[in-house]
């Protein structure tokens, strides 16, 4: 009989342990407990964005990814900067959750294709033409794309002149190959130089070789102080430069994905977007105009 009080003792401790150890398991397998997903109590899911070499090159995201993340710290942006094509392509095999890219017809066409879903216009800038001060081609001023493009293939034809092309499928060459179709002109031959890279690093051979590259504005003007190249066309409507945003189809983060697409559509983004450069440049280097 003496040792009931203390086996009822024993009983009460081993009660007390196992609500112990049933309300820490349960702890554990709550949502956003330990590193799961995102939200407050957790880490930021990551979230995949494919983006042009020239929204990277230009700086654009050291403004815009630290904003948004500020913004929904949910998630935590990775980019990659390639070429138009290519990130198109990192959407098709759903390795990029949103893209940010600027050749409307192959994104409306993706989109149609049931790769992604709704594209919304986001920003646009322009591309210009630019070469080397001397100016061998004469294009210097001119209003005429074709009559500048014929002007640039002769001169080069004479080995007088280089042009230097991304050739990488990104948004630039896309509309560089249209260009030159317009013109009636096939480049081809040693004065069309193909360098297979992005914005930065065409800019970077065209001012070393003293050539002729179609760049769009925001790139150039990031970069103008360490090139010898000079603006030699510009301000014409084919050289409008429109970017939009898609939301992969069943991207793997398709929320964090249209957080993203939501945001920078949105009053937000599209205010730093439409500040970004101002101070330093003296102009935008990108006009927010997302569709309402």
């Amino acid at each position: 009989m003496c040792d009931r009080p203390r086996t009822r003792a024993l009983r009460r401790m081993a009660s007390i342990l196992l609500v112990g150890i049933v309300s820490l398991s349960l702890g554990a397998c709550a949502p956003g407990a330990g590193g799961g997903g995102g939200g407050s109590t957790g880490q930021p899911q990551s979230l995949v964005l494919a983006s042009t070499t020239s929204t990277q090159d230009s700086g654009l995201f050291d403004a815009l990814i630290p904003a948004f993340e500020k913004a929904d710290p949910s998630y935590k942006v990775k980019v990659i900067a390639v070429g138009t094509g290519e990130a198109l392509k990192l959407g098709e095999q759903k390795d990029a959750d949103v893209l940010l890219v600027h050749a409307k017809s192959d994104e409306e066409k993706f989109v149609a294709d049931g790769f992604g879903e709704a594209r919304r216009d986001v920003m646009y800038n322009d591309f210009l033409i630019v070469g080397p001060a001397d100016d061998p081609a004469g294009i210097k001023g001119s209003n005429d794309i074709t009559a500048t493009l014929k002007a640039v293939d002769k001169t080069g034809k004479a080995g007088k002149a280089v042009f230097v092309s991304r050739a990488d499928d990104s948004g630039t060459h896309k509309k560089e190959l249209k260009l030159w179709k317009a013109a009636g002109i096939e480049p081809e031959g040693d004065w069309y130089f193909k360098t297979g890279q992005g914005m930065g690093e065409t800019l970077r051979v065209a001012s070393e070789k003293k050539g002729y590259t179609l760049t769009d504005r925001a790139t150039y003007l990031s970069m103008k102080d360490t090139l010898e190249l000079d603006i030699l066309l510009e301000k014409q409507p084919p050289l409008l430069n429109q970017y939009g945003v898609i939301v992969v189809t069943d991207a793997k983060n398709e929320a964090g994905a249209q957080a993203f697409s939501t945001w920078v559509t949105g009053a937000e983004g599209q205010k730093v977007i439409g500040e970004f450069g101002v101070d330093k440049y003296g102009e935008q280097l990108f006009v927010p105009n997302a569709s309402k």
